[in-house]
């Protein structure tokens, strides 16, 4: 896979566990031709073992083997050095840079495994106010993770039974309306720190989520439910004799 100039949609690949094979290429097979790259810290050693031109490595890369880091900036690739004494995460760092190049849609691979305030962090920072006019999604492990903000439906594929989940962060996301999901919201609030919108599912190939106010985590886990198929199979079950 190569990356070209256009920098309207950034794939940023960073550190922890490396993003799974299946996961990257379901993800990227959505994305246009000419995406442009950025790395933080160690993502740049996850890139280059999938194949994907380095456009930018970000970071202190304390995590990094300096002869691939050598290697990269030798075969083009620009590095921004930071501090290790510094006020942001690497990934973080990446966000920005894709933000600065004029990114309208960011990808993240990576950003699990290891230590979970890492992980948290990670999560969190996909969803910071400061990146609210950006598309972001990403894939951490075998989850996929959507931030949904009021300007736009989020639309979610997947098959019937799927488990999604909805998270409200930074505050209440507000008139939350679902089509396509097991259990429907109609224009309601979910507060921050519910647990409401946990393993619902899908019951379609196709699901959409608005919000009029605040912001939402849709995460796909990877995982099958087991609601939708019960309620399918007590329907398909007669009823007792008598009655109907």
């Amino acid at each position: 896979m190569t990356s070209k100039a256009n920098t309207s949609t950034v794939v940023v690949v960073t550190g922890g566990d490396a993003p799974g094979a299946r996961s990257v290429a379901d993800l990227l097979a959505g994305v246009p031709e000419g995406f442009t790259v950025v790395t933080a810290d160690s993502g740049l050693a996850h890139a280059l073992a999938a194949g994907l031109t380095v456009a930018h490595a970000v970071g202190d890369f304390d995590s990094v083997d300096p002869s691939v880091l050598g290697a990269a900036a030798a075969g083009g690739t620009q590095v921004h050095r930071h501090p290790v004494d510094k006020d942001a995460t690497d990934l973080e760092l990446a966000l920005l840079m894709a933000e600065g190049l004029g990114a309208r849609r960011v990808v993240v691979l990576g950003g699990h495994g290891g230590r979970l305030d890492h992980f948290l962090g990670n999560v969190m920072v996909l969803a910071a106010p400061r990146f609210e006019n950006l598309v972001v999604e990403a894939v951490m492990g075998d989850a996929l993770v959507r931030v949904a903000r009021p300007w736009g439906p989020s639309v979610v594929r997947g098959a019937p039974g799927d488990v999604v989940t909805l998270l409200p962060v930074h505050g209440p996301a507000e008139g939350v309306t679902t089509v396509g999901l097991l259990y429907a919201l109609d224009r309601e609030t979910l507060a921050l720190g519910t647990t409401r919108g946990v393993s619902n599912e899908l019951c379609a190939a196709e699901a959409e989520v608005r919000l009029t106010a605040g912001c939402l985590l849709i995460v796909q886990p990877g995982a099958t439910g087991t609601h939708l198929h019960t309620r399918l199979d007590q329907s398909s079950v007669p009823p007792p004799e008598g009655q109907s």
